[in-house]
């Protein structure tokens, strides 16, 4: 029996309408769709797929949280 994994999500919305996840602890697992349950659905995928065809350990990190900076530009 496999042990489950929890992976934190930036979600953004992109210019032309899709939806865009990308998988903080694994570089380079993104996807995109048009509906939010779509962008799920793929990025659960993404994971699989990176998890599956990636050998190399990943580096052990602890997601801290998420800050919105604003700044005067």
């Amino acid at each position: 029996m496999t042990m489950a994994e929890k992976f934190n999500v930036i979600i953004e919305k992109g210019e032309d309408g899709y939806l865009i996840s990308e998988v903080v602890e694994l570089p380079g697992c993104h996807t995109q769709a048009k509906t939010m349950d779509q962008l799920l659905e793929r990025t659960k995928e993404a994971i699989a797929l990176y998890l599956k065809v990636k050998t190399e350990e990943r580096p052990a990190t602890k997601f801290l949280g998420f800050q919105q900076i604003e700044i005067e530009a």
